[in-house]
């Protein structure tokens, strides 16, 4: 069957094994100083790992896999204890994966075992309490009151090209030939208040979403052509903060690197609440 799955490039991994204690599926191991997946039966394709990876060295792609197995992954999980069920359990609901979690709580029952399901931990992030999967959980904030007189008319857009989906974006466009483009997660314009002047400005734009869009392997040789073929001088890649996020950076990387031009890539990653959290060239 075709499903996403975690993918680990080989390369960029440098094997601090930080993502191993966040896969309570017991889906990744340690070998040969590398982070492998070694079962599609254990990865349930929601990422849990890919924040703890210093270096972006894993992505969500949807390939053909083996089908998820929640009673099989419990075997594994129940044998690294009450502190690992507890989380995995959190996982799975965090996600709003109920049909697993009502699996996982069943093969639970059936072994005699009371595992209850507990809130899950909270940290501290930006001043906002924050929990399990950066990207899908709750949060909620106020805009900032603006000063902007109501009466004005409305800022322009600096949109100057149609289509924008990555998927729908053709590299043989003729305002591609030598542009500078910005390659933005769908998120990002919604985020922040100032999208358009400070970041679409004198740029041609292609938008996608790492975690939720399909057929991504697709948006690796549109980049590629957009260097090679319609030969963009530049390309800026502007994330959210949440960590599947940065799976775009990645393509983008990776496009480059199999690129046989070379051109300057700059990384800008923004807040939920809309600031600029960091900004800096990656090749």
């Amino acid at each position: 069957m075709k499903r996403k799955i975690i993918y680990i490039d080989d390369e960029l991994c440098n094997g601090c094994g930080q993502c191993i204690p966040n896969c309570p599926e017991g889906a990744l191991q340690m070998i040969d100083g590398k982070a492998r997946l070694i079962s599609d039966l254990f990865c349930d394709g929601l990422g849990a790992c890919i924040g703890e990876c210093p270096v972006g060295a894993i992505t969500i792609e949807e390939r053909e896999a083996e089908a998820y197995d929640e009673r099989k992954v419990m075997e594994n999980v129940i044998l690294q204890g009450e502190g690992v069920i507890r989380a995995h359990l959190a996982h799975l609901n965090e996600h709003g994966e109920q049909e697993y979690l009502k699996q996982a709580l069943a093969v639970l029952e059936e072994k005699g075992m009371d595992v209850g399901l507990e809130e899950p931990k909270h940290s501290v992030h930006g001043g906002h309490q924050v929990s399990g999967c950066p990207g899908a959980q709750i949060r909620e904030f106020q805009a900032e009151p603006s000063a902007a007189n109501t009466d004005l008319p409305a800022a322009p857009s600096q949109l100057r090209q149609w289509p924008v989906q990555l998927h729908l974006v053709p590299p043989s466009a003729p305002y591609f030939k030598d542009a500078d483009v910005l390659l933005a997660a769908d998120c990002v314009a919604y985020a922040h208040g100032d999208f358009h002047r400070q970041f679409l400005r004198d740029k041609r734009l292609a938008i996608a979403c790492p975690k939720l869009d399909s057929n991504q392997d697709i948006y690796l040789d549109k980049l590629k052509a957009l260097i090679d073929f319609a030969g963009i001088r530049s390309l800026t890649v502007l994330t959210m903060e949440v960590p599947c996020c940065r799976g775009l950076l990645q393509l983008a990387r990776q496009a480059a690197a199999e690129s046989e031009r070379k051109i300057p890539i700059q990384w800008l990653e923004v807040g939920v609440q809309g600031d600029l959290l960091q900004e800096q060239a990656v090749s």
